[in-house]
């Protein structure tokens, strides 16, 4: 089963971050992780998830984007900017979120 790390819906015009499982997070991290989901959202519509699989890898899921081959595309210069947050970010599950 996935663990939600965090999320945003342009529709709702809302962001997510589950604090109790991740709130030890440093905040500087927690805000570059709302300024990815919420931009993503600003850009392509629909909705974003970041949780981490049961392998403890990061995952993206997207619901209804306006722009789909745009999403993908987002998604993917996402993960190459923020390769090294998203690195840590998996190290971190592994080794602080309690199963």
């Amino acid at each position: 089963m996935d663990k939600v790390l965090c999320g945003a819906n342009a529709q709702s015009m809302k962001y997510y971050f589950n604090e109790a499982e991740y709130g030890k997070l440093p905040k500087t991290v927690q805000n570059e992780l709302k300024v990815i989901c919420v931009s993503y959202c600003a850009d392509v519509g629909g909705a974003i998830t970041l949780s981490f699989n049961d392998e403890g890898r990061l995952c993206f899921q997207t619901i209804a984007p306006i722009d789909e081959i745009g999403a993908e595309l987002r998604i993917k210069k996402l993960q190459k900017e923020n390769e090294e947050l998203f690195e840590q970010l998996e190290k971190f599950n592994k080794e602080f979120v309690k199963e």
